[in-house]
Formats: C-alpha cells, sequence, structure tokens
C-alpha cells in the first residue's frame, strides 16, 4: 500500500469517526467507555507482546509509547466508568445524623 493511499484512509477514518461519535447520545457514553475499556486491554496486550519483540530500536519505542499510552486510557476509563456508577448508589446517612454525641 502507498503512503498516499495509507494517509487517505487514516483522514477518512479520522473523519469519520468524529462523526459517529458527535452523534452518540449522552446516554451511551458509560456502557460504550466500558466497552472502550475492553478494546484497549486488547491494545495493551498487543503492544506489551510487540515491546517484547527486537525488531528495531524504533519499535520498541513506539511499543512502549503505545503501552503507556494504552494503559492510561484503560485507568482512564475504569474511573470515569467508577464515577458514572457511584451516582446510582444509595446514599448512606453521615454518623452526624445518627443522633449518637
Amino acid at each position: 500500500m502507498s503512503p498516499i493511499v495509507a494517509l487517505t484512509l487514516f483522514v477518512i477514518a479520522v473523519f469519520l469517526g468524529v462523526e459517529l461519535i458527535t452523534k452518540v447520545p449522552p446516554t451511551l457514553h458509560t456502557p460504550l467507555m466500558s466497552g472502550s475499556n475492553a478494546i484497549s486491554g486488547i491494545t495493551l496486550v498487543g503492544a506489551l507482546v510487540s515491546s517484547g519483540t527486537e525488531y528495531s530500536t524504533l519499535t520498541t519505542i513506539l511499543a512502549v509509547v503505545a503501552v503507556a499510552l494504552a494503559t492510561t486510557n484503560v485507568v482512564g476509563g475504569f474511573l470515569v466508568t467508577n464515577r458514572m456508577l457511584a451516582m446510582f448508589r444509595p446514599k448512606t446517612p453521615s454518623k452526624r445524623e445518627g443522633g449518637d454525641s
């Protein structure tokens, strides 16, 4: 595949991704975040496997960067999902409301 074709496909994929993401209603963001966490976990495994190969220094550097970015994405996604789910948990009464002094 020529670099022009690869660049054209990348640009089309970026525009398509932006259009699809802007059309998602807010109520679906949490389930989609959980799904993207699973995909990022697969990316993380692939990046770890790639970082273990010794093809070239560039390959190793790109794999380490991919591991760092995928890890950040997975951890951030789980933190956001946990925060969203915490909004639906029942609130516990505080100790002041108990009446014991």
